[in-house]
């Protein structure tokens, strides 16, 4: 897998897509009365795939600014453009058409910001001097900051330009819209924002030392949304990089590079690549395993991650993902078993002994292998409670502990089914009472559209297993 978990990064939030309708709209309707033969019809095809395919941005002047800062630090690409796309926003079409085991990009080190290049900065004695160390991704974050406020004076300035200003991380969504998650996205979410918090607390003594290089107060500075920014910047962009071990670091792993031009690359859970540093070429390389059609966006995955995580992780939601999966909390599995249960204490116990209260849930092909295990020792009749070892080793101990697990997982489904239509009422209700909050409301819509599709799915699969066991 390219992407190692936790270390997801390469492509920037998605977004609504830009409003590019309008002026070939008018000139398709405008031309409908002189077009209605066979020359008209190709015509408006073409219209019309011009909507779909991407509108190259190689144009604008902080993308020639970007490739001439790339191609000073040795970087050669004629295949690659910067485009936006109806779907996915910003990304990158290729010229070419490519095929499987294709070169995608290959992105010198010298074009790659990692703690190397701040140790090398101006930052670098301070932060070598400053006890106890601080972590590789503090020190990141603090050079993004550092170099944003340096503005025309940063040599990084054609980089930090096309970077977005702002992220659709769930950290940096409104309490409203958190609210409106399904509940285990709900408490990553608040922990996702409670870490920024406590990052921002701990480190304020470590911006205070780096006075001596600003003429502006340092508070003023690094503040709690420039480092939010900065945060979101290295968690949803960087690429995963092992570097060696620092002293004047903190232990965590320093496993973070920001590739700029390369981090234009849009996730598709339906394509596979290869990437790495090359020792030999001294350059991050990806490698296509899979075809893509001249002027079409060039996609790399991240790892199979479901939506869940996607939008906590990088902001976005994608479309009929193979990976998505809908969570049950032990609170909404608990619930469907009576507290009369003399041995319910004890079989919660086994569950959460065996880690298995956690990670359960619907995906496309119904319950997980996890949950009907959970369910099945929950179902468990006071005669067959010395067979749970069997239960977690796959093995079946009645055909009523089967059927009685089904069922429940069927009015699971159901009440979550319930759960997510409610929610987007709410959530239709709130895009109309707060306009300012439309384009977070609307991520939130997705994923619970999306989840929505799964449930139903799941649903359709209990029910006909539940008709084959009855």
């Amino acid at each position: 897998m390219l992407w190692k978990q936790g270390q997801p990064h390469l492509s920037p939030p998605r977004r609504e897509p830009p409003c590019r309708l309008s002026k070939k709209g008018k000139n398709i309707s405008l031309n409908m009365k002189k077009s209605r033969g066979r020359t008209g019809r190709k015509r408006r095809r073409k219209h019309l795939k011009g909507f779909m395919d991407g509108v190259n941005c190689s144009h604008k002047l902080e993308y020639i600014k970007l490739k001439k800062w790339l191609k000073e630090r040795g970087f050669e690409d004629s295949n690659l453009r910067p485009a936006e796309f109806w779907e996915t926003g910003r990304g990158l079409m290729t010229t070419k058409a490519l095929q499987a085991g294709d070169l995608i990009i290959s992105l010198p080190e010298k074009c790659l910001l990692t703690t190397a290049t701040v140790l090398s900065s101006c930052l670098g004695g301070h932060i070598v001097k400053w006890k106890p160390p601080v972590s590789p991704l503090l020190a990141l974050c603090t050079f993004l900051i550092a170099e944003k406020h340096a503005g025309e004076k940063s040599p990084w300035k054609p980089y930090l330009d096309v970077l977005p200003n702002t992220y659709t991380c769930l950290a940096c969504l409104e309490p409203d819209v958190i609210n409106l998650l399904p509940k285990p996205l709900k408490k990553k979410a608040q922990e996702q924002k409670l870490m920024i918090q406590e990052l921002f607390t701990s480190s304020k003594a470590f911006f205070s030392s780096l006075q001596p290089l600003f003429a502006e107060n340092t508070g003023s500075i690094f503040n709690y949304s420039a480092l939010e920014w900065a945060w979101c910047t290295v968690n949803t962009r960087t690429i995963y990089m092992k570097h060696p071990r620092r002293e004047c670091f903190s232990l965590e792993p320093d496993v973070y590079a920001l590739a700029p031009y390369l981090d234009l690359l849009n996730h598709s859970p339906n394509v596979q690549v290869k990437a790495a540093f090359n020792e030999k070429t001294k350059s991050y390389e990806i490698w296509t395993n899979s075809q893509c059609k001249k002027y079409q966006e060039v996609f790399i995955c991240y790892g199979p991650h479901d939506n869940q995580r996607l939008l906590l992780e990088y902001g976005f939601v994608a479309m009929d993902n193979p990976h998505s999966s809908v969570y049950v909390s032990p609170d909404t599995l608990l619930k469907y078993f009576s507290p009369l249960d003399k041995q319910r204490n004890a079989k919660v116990s086994i569950l959460k002994d065996h880690d298995y209260l956690g990670n359960l849930s619907f995906g496309w092909e119904g319950p997980s292998w996890r949950l009907l295990t959970a369910l099945k020792v929950l179902s468990l009749g006071a005669d067959e409670f010395s067979c749970w070892r069997k239960i977690l080793l796959g093995d079946v101990t009645s055909a009523r502990n089967e059927q009685q697990a089904l069922g429940t997982a069927a009015k699971i489904c159901h009440f979550l089914i319930e759960e997510t239509q409610h929610a987007l009422l709410q959530i239709s209700q709130l895009k109309k009472d707060k306009e300012n909050l439309k384009t977070h409301l609307a991520l939130v819509e997705m994923l619970h559209s999306e989840e929505l599709k799964v449930l139903q799915k799941s649903a359709e699969i209990l029910c006909n297993l539940n008709l084959g066991t009855a």
